[in-house]
């Protein structure tokens, strides 16, 4: 039976949810907003089933990619709406040609992010672009099971934990499932998401609350369009951008509004990537990092490629792509897309989510083994000074101590004497 006595010990992947032929777990969110099984011990016959497909309990070693890319999109309008160089699409599209299933992250009509699937080439749009929540499983692995047993094609996207747990779900390998996962930094909380909403439309409402989609049609204002990784100030500057539909609103009738900030001066991103203040407490001690997800296909933005393929930078997004199984180097390389082949440790240096290195002073190797499998403890003053928007709170906790900053001004002002 699942017990969860250290929350760092679940990653939220649900797989023992949909295993339990009881069906006695169900996954209610804590004060953080993080989902957690739940068993009714009444129903439960301890058949031991949840616990053998647990990725926290069984863990898999790690591995290197067989093959390791930069990779482009062809196709710049789908290159232009995907977060990097827009190969999941590719990917995507190759899969449904072949009569197959893609299941994929996407929004659901009330802006929370859901797993869900599709068999046809415009149901691909919804799972392209980043979204920095964790998704709600579902019952995608129960259907995925079942796509495979009638012999259809099935790609499968999400996080690390995520194509963890399916694998432990599943019990078998199936030559028809190709397994898809991400550089990750790690997963969000839910209940912030929905609070950063609700103080996005609170600027626009002066100060009214909204805590769902209804409440936002009230209040004149429904969101449209949300997208994490906008690129209109290029790929390298991207902007996270909010589209509101305003209804009834004398001074903005019938009209949009569209909230924009470049990703390092938005609270929310900065919270998220910057300072690690609510991402879930398996992150820090992440089980699956290093490619132990057993994923065909690993997709990543190649920051700094500049340094390394200076011809492939147009700021429009490359992909980094470990092909890590046979099937995935087959199936990378039959896309068509624009490969150049990298050293893995080039790949490594540029993406420190593969080691699991959360913001280790530049050089002090004591501190990158500290910070490896701990968050960072700011992380606890978030989620306890909840009376506080979401802003304040990144604002407040992001803010680096006396000593940093009299440092940093430091060296600014060599650096600006120094260019004279």
């Amino acid at each position: 039976m699942i017990k969860i006595e250290d929350k760092s010990k679940c990653c939220g992947c649900e797989a023992c949810v949909q295993i339990c032929p009881k069906r006695c777990i169900s996954f209610t969110p804590d004060d953080e907003g993080f989902f957690y099984p739940s068993v009714d011990e009444e129903k439960c016959v301890d058949c031991g089933m949840c616990e053998k497909v647990c990725p926290e309990l069984h863990q898999d070693a790690l591995r290197q990619p067989k093959q390791t890319f930069a990779a482009k999109n062809p196709d710049e309008a789908e290159r232009q709406s995907s977060s990097s160089g827009g190969i999941f699409a590719m990917l995507a599209r190759k899969v449904i040609k072949e009569g197959g299933v893609v299941f994929g992250a996407r929004f659901d009509d009330t802006w929370d992010v859901i797993h869900s699937s599709t068999a046809s080439l415009d149901g691909i749009s919804p799972f392209m672009g980043s979204k920095y929540v964790q998704s709600r499983i579902g019952d995608s692995f129960l259907k995925v099971r079942q796509f495979l047993k009638d012999g259809r094609k099935v790609m499968f996207s999400g996080t690390p934990c995520q194509i963890a747990g399916l694998r432990k779900f599943l019990q078998q390998e199936y030559d028809n499932l190709l397994t898809v996962d991400i550089l990750c930094h790690g997963v969000p909380s839910p209940a912030v998401w929905r609070k950063y909403l609700d103080e996005v439309v609170q600027n626009i409402t002066s100060g009214k609350s909204c805590d769902d989609t209804r409440v936002l049609r009230k209040d004149g204002l429904e969101y449209k369009k949300i997208s994490f990784r906008d690129k209109r100030t290029g790929w390298k500057k991207f902007s996270i951008c909010f589209t509101l539909a305003s209804h009834g609103r004398s001074d903005k009738e019938g009209g949009t509004i569209t909230l924009s900030r470049i990703h390092r001066e938005d609270p929310y991103f900065q919270g998220f990537n910057n300072y690690s203040l609510f991402l879930r407490k398996s992150c820090g001690a992440c089980p699956v990092r290093e490619l132990r997800s057993g994923s065909d296909i690993t997709l990543g933005d190649f920051w700094f490629i500049e340094t390394l393929i200076p011809e492939m930078d147009d700021d429009k997004g490359v992909s980094v792509v470990l092909a890590n199984t046979d099937k995935g180097v087959e199936e990378i390389n039959s896309l068509g897309a624009e490969l150049i082949n990298v050293d893995f440790e080039d790949v490594v240096r540029r993406n420190r989510a593969i080691k699991n290195v959360f913001h280790p002073r530049r050089g002090n190797i004591e501190d990158i083994i500290r910070y490896r499998r701990v968050l960072p403890t700011k992380r606890d003053y978030f989620f306890y000074d909840n009376t506080r928007t979401v802003t304040e709170r990144v604002k407040r906790l992001g803010k680096p101590k006396l000593e940093r900053r009299i440092k940093n001004a430091l060296i600014k002002f060599y650096k600006r004497i120094s260019n004279h």
